[in-house]
C-alpha cells in the first residue's frame, strides 16, 4: 500500500497550491510566486509515482518523475525563500545560475537510454539510468535547495523570536523547515533502494509545510514578512 501514499500527496499538493493561488492574488510578491510554483512542482513530482502504482513502470512516466520530482520538487520553494531573506540582486543572481542547471539536468535526463535490466514494475529509482553522470544533477540542485529552504526558512524563524515580532511567524518557519527537511531524508534513503521512505517523507513533508503556511495565516500582519 505505501505505493499509493503519492496519491495521497498530489491530492494535499493541489488543494494547498489553490489555496496558495488565492492568496496571492492579495499578496503579489515575487517570494510568494515561487512558492505557488515550489508546490506545484512538488504535487506534478509525485503525479508520476501515483501513475506507476496504478499502471507499473513506463520510460516517459519515470523521466517526468525525475524531471519534475528530483531535479525540480524543492528547489523552487528554495527560492522563493531566497528571495524573502535576500535583496533582489542577489536573489535574481542565483536565479541566473540555478535556471541553466536544472535545463542542462532536465535535457540529458530526457536524451539518457534506460537500462532495462533494472527497471521494477512499482519502483521508481534513478538506477535505471545509463548515464549515471545525470543522478549528480539532482544532488547538486537538492543540496542548494536544502541550504536555502531550509537555513533560510530556520534563519527568518530566528529572526521573528529574537525580534519578538510574531511567534506564530517563527512557528511558522519552524514547520516549514521540517517539512523541507523531511523529503531530502526520504531522497537519501532512495539512492540505496528505499524508494518507500521517499513516499512517506514527501507526505509528511508536504504536511508540515501546509501547517506551517496555516500557522502563518494566523498572524494578521504580511504573510511570510521579514
Amino acid at each position: 500500500m505505501v505505493y499509493y501514499i503519492p496519491i495521497f500527496t498530489s491530492i494535499i499538493s493541489a488543494l494547498f497550491c489553490i489555496e496558495l493561488i488565492f492568496h496571492w492574488k492579495k499578496n503579489r510578491t515575487r517570494y510568494f510566486g515561487w512558492w505557488i510554483i515550489g508546490v506545484f512542482f512538488y504535487g506534478a513530482g509525485t503525479v508520476p509515482e501515483s501513475i506507476t502504482a496504478i499502471i507499473g513502470w513506463n520510460e516517459v512516466v519515470f523521466k517526468a518523475w525525475y524531471i519534475l520530482g528530483a531535479m525540480l520538487g524543492g528547489v523552487p520553494l528554495a527560492q522563493g525563500t531566497i528571495y524573502l531573506i535576500m535583496k533582489r540582486n542577489p536573489a535574481d543572481f542565483l536565479t541566473a545560475l540555478l535556471v541553466p542547471v536544472i535545463l542542462v539536468g532536465a535535457i540529458a535526463c530526457a536524451l539518457s537510454p534506460i537500462d532495462y535490466s533494472k527497471v521494477e514494475t512499482y519502483r521508481l529509482s534513478g538506477n535505471v539510468i545509463l548515464w549515471q553522470e545525470v543522478r549528480l544533477f539532482p544532488i547538486v540542485i537538492n543540496t542548494y535547495a536544502l541550504l536555502f529552504f531550509v537555513g533560510g526558512t530556520m534563519y527568518a524563524a530566528y529572526g521573528f523570536w529574537k525580534k519578538k515580532v510574531s511567534l506564530n511567524k517563527c512557528y511558522g518557519n519552524v514547520l516549514i523547515a521540517v517539512g523541507g527537511l523531511l523529503p531530502g531524508i526520504g531522497g537519501a534513503f532512495m539512492r540505496y533502494g528505499h524508494v518507500e521512505i521517499l513516499y512517506i517523507s514527501e507526505l509528511l513533508g508536504i504536511i508540515f509545510i501546509y501547517a506551517g503556511y496555516t500557522v502563518f495565516r494566523k498572524d494578521k500582519s504580511v504573510l511570510l514578512s521579514y
